[in-house]
């Protein structure tokens, strides 16, 4: 990959979104609320999506294969996520 200003700016950019979604998933583990539990998972979500489409422009571009480990890897956690997110509260 060719180590331009672009490139930089992008690979930049997945690195804070592919690390967003391990910090906000520990707030969400103490949250204060159900709501605000769910709302934590929709930011770890956001950022995994984020991840995803950074990773689908630089396998566009040539620069990752675009069959690969850490995508798969993403679109998994995006699933489990939004799984848990949208799954009815248990009754306390």
């Amino acid at each position: 990959m060719a180590n331009t200003p672009d490139n930089r700016s992008l690979l930049d950019q997945v690195r804070r979104s592919a690390i967003s979604p391990a910090l906000n998933y520990g707030e969400a583990q103490s949250a204060e609320s159900t709501n605000d539990f769910i709302h934590k998972l929709g930011i770890v979500v956001k950022e995994l999506r984020e991840t995803h489409n950074a990773l689908r422009i630089l396998a566009g571009l040539g620069c990752i294969p675009a069959q690969n480990a850490v995508l798969s890897e993403c679109n998994e956690l995006i699933a489990i996520f939004v799984s848990v997110k949208t799954a009815p509260a248990q009754q306390e």
